[in-house]
């Protein structure tokens, strides 16, 4: 009767499965997981700035309405003084945190001058714009 040697090795096969089930599920729901609401960004040759962390996002719809983006899916529009309320908090815990605002191409020039006015009037240091870049700054022309 011949005896079998054991075997000390750590059969990994399991563990690549499961790995390979986990990658298969983050890249079916990574596309899922947009936030912010859906606007028409107007196209300028602006250059791009880089943050460490994450910017609060402040945005106007077509309609002139205004949401607030903290990373979460923003489902509820607010009014400017609402807006001003949560920024306020955002803006007292972190004086140089970034804000971040975001204009539809369609919403009106009101809307958004408001918005900043009311976001520089509370005391937010850094803020910009978002935009798209034309499409000369996306080739490089």
């Amino acid at each position: 009767m011949a005896r079998r040697k054991l075997s000390s090795e750590i059969n990994v096969v399991p563990y690549i499965d499961v790995m390979l089930v986990l990658l298969v599920i983050f890249m079916i729901t990574a596309p899922l997981m947009t936030q912010g609401i859906e606007v028409d960004l107007p196209q300028t040759e602006a250059q791009t700035i880089s943050t460490d962390d994450e910017p609060t996002i402040v945005s106007v719809d077509d309609r002139g309405q205004y949401f607030l983006n903290r990373g979460e899916r923003p489902d509820e529009p607010m009014d400017l003084t609402l807006l001003a309320e949560q920024v306020n908090i955002l803006v007292e815990a972190n004086p140089d945190q970034l804000i971040l605002l975001e204009g539809d191409g369609a919403a009106q020039y009101a809307a958004v001058a408001q918005a900043m006015s009311t976001l520089q009037g509370i005391g937010v240091k850094k803020l910009g714009f978002i935009t798209k870049p034309t499409e000369s700054v996306r080739t490089g022309r």
